[in-house]
């Protein structure tokens, strides 16, 4: 895909939701990696159901809390012993490690129980400003549909994405092409005629 067509995909997205962001509800830097920690095979929406109950937090009100606590309040979420267990470690490492506060960079955030690349990416771009490139399945899909981004998996699709997107956009691409990916353009079939780049769209066989 050539650099004109790339730029205008990013520009429509722009016209059409100026400003996206993560469909994950939270107040706080903190909230949002406990929302994306436990977002891990689950849809936002169930997430958002059992943080209203769990938040506000913070991370001495979950250690506080404990394991069995944690759980109790997230277990309408899919694998939420792992989750609990994970985010009372990271809280706990949170206080020891970082004064309570969310870590600013990959290697600390990734060194938290259950949070990895794509996590952190998430926390650095959306809660802290940086240009990063949440690769999740919807994005590694659309990505390699369009020709915006192909590769053989998230990490070569990321890097594309961040050595190709232009600068001004990089900030709220992932929300984009995760939005995109989730109501448009979807795994079984693609909605193409509610496509709004349809016409820049690199993938053949376009439904109907």
């Amino acid at each position: 895909m050539n650099p004109a067509k790339r730029r205008a995909i990013f520009e429509r997205f722009r016209a059409a939701n100026p400003n996206p962001t993560t469909e994950l509800l939270y107040d706080t830097p903190f909230e949002l990696l406990v929302a994306v920690v436990l977002s891990a095979q689950a849809t936002d929406k169930s997430v958002n159901l059992a943080t209203r109950k769990l938040f506000p937090a913070t991370p001495q009100k979950l250690v506080k809390l404990g394991v069995a606590g944690i759980e109790d309040t997230i277990k309408s979420i899919g694998l939420f012993r792992t989750k609990a267990r994970n985010v009372f470690g990271l809280a706990t490492m949170i206080i020891e490690k970082h004064c309570g506060a969310v870590p600013q960079n990959r290697e600390a955030l990734e060194a938290l129980p259950g949070v990895g690349r794509k996590t952190a990416n998430v926390v650095l771009n959306t809660a802290f400003g940086q240009p990063t490139m949440a690769v999740d399945t919807h994005i590694f899909r659309v990505a390699n549909r369009t020709g915006l981004a192909p590769g053989k998996d998230v990490l070569a699709v990321e890097e594309k994405l961040v050595k190709f997107t232009p600068p001004e956009f990089l900030q709220n691409a992932h929300h984009w092409l995760i939005l995109h990916g989730r109501y448009v353009c979807l795994a079984r079939k693609p909605d193409c005629p509610r496509c709004l780049i349809r016409d820049l769209c690199e993938f053949r066989p376009k439904t109907k």
